[in-house]
């Protein structure tokens, strides 16, 4: 029996809810979309997915940009769209995909958020609490101290920062390439005192309940709680990362140096991360170039 459009994405929702335990969030957001998209079919008359081809979903596209949806939202749809065809395909409910190689409206480059000075020491020094609150610092110590990525937070182990009087951190960054990265005293200091709480034989800096490292899901909660705590909103374990980057940048570090911290294979890369407010922008200029001044040396 040949299933119509509507029924499709029935069978999709359910595959969401029972095989991949998508949150209900999400599988109302997918609902919605392809709600939408259900609805643009039937003023086409198309009832069957297999009479659904790319021209169709471009024209959805571009019917729901002229409504007025912000290319943030059209994407998101695209996507809902996209998962449904592909898990059609999958299910050889379809020849092909007609999703599959649509694209979706160029979206901006949204720089990332830098917490100030003050709040990155808040969220660090009174944001952990409770049973792990030793860990809690560490884990933020080296979020903020080192500008890591939340993957190779996670992959840390004792041996990497041996001898750790030295206070540096072997990292495997992205492609394994490894980079060597300093700490701070700071960091020494809850470094030190998390050690006396793990088993001599642990191998990982930071070990999870099974044996193995902490999951990546535990250092977000453990940033978002923190943030929590101490009334930040918005916060994730790469806001610390990118307000390491622009803390390092306005005392006074080159962007070389960032992009080699960071791990980046490129400095574009580097400064679109590092969005410099205005009033940095004019003291570096006052300060580096020799006609910024006048001939009395005032600005």
């Amino acid at each position: 029996m040949l299933e119509n459009v509507w029924s499709t994405i029935d069978l999709f929702l359910d595959h969401l809810r029972f095989e991949k335990e998508a949150s209900p969030h999400t599988v109302t957001n997918y609902a919605a979309d392809l709600a939408q998209f259900a609805e643009f079919l039937d003023h086409q008359e198309v009832v069957r997915p297999e009479n659904v081809d790319s021209r169709m979903v471009r024209f959805f596209l571009r019917e729901i940009m002229g409504f007025g949806y912000s290319k943030t939202s059209v994407s998101r749809k695209l996507s809902a769209v996209r998962s449904w065809s592909a898990f059609l395909k999958e299910r050889g409910m379809l020849s092909s995909d007609p999703a599959k190689l649509v694209r979706g409206p160029k979206l901006p480059k949204l720089l990332p958020r830098a917490l100030s000075r003050e709040d990155a020491q808040l969220l660090v020094e009174e944001g952990p609490d409770g049973g792990d609150r030793t860990r809690d610092r560490a884990i933020l110590e080296l979020l903020y101290g080192c500008g890591l990525r939340i993957a190779e937070l996670v992959s840390l182990r004792w041996e990497d920062l041996e001898p750790v009087e030295e206070r540096m951190l072997r990292v495997a960054g992205k492609g394994e390439k490894e980079r060597i990265v300093p700490f701070g005293q700071c960091a020494l200091a809850a470094l030190r005192e998390w050690r006396s709480f793990v088993p001599r034989d642990a191998p990982f800096l930071f070990p999870g309940l099974k044996g193995g490292a902490v999951t990546v899901r535990t250092v977000h909660r453990v940033v978002l709680r923190a943030a929590a705590r101490v009334g930040l909103s918005g916060v994730s374990p790469h806001t610390l990362r990118h307000s390491f980057a622009t803390h390092l940048l306005e005392g006074g570090a080159t962007l070389a140096v960032v992009k080699e911290l960071l791990g980046h294979e490129s400095l574009l890369t580097t400064q679109r991360y590092l969005a410099i407010n205005a009033e940095h922008l004019r003291e570096s200029y006052r300060v580096a170039h020799p006609r910024a001044k006048g001939e009395e040396g005032h600005v």
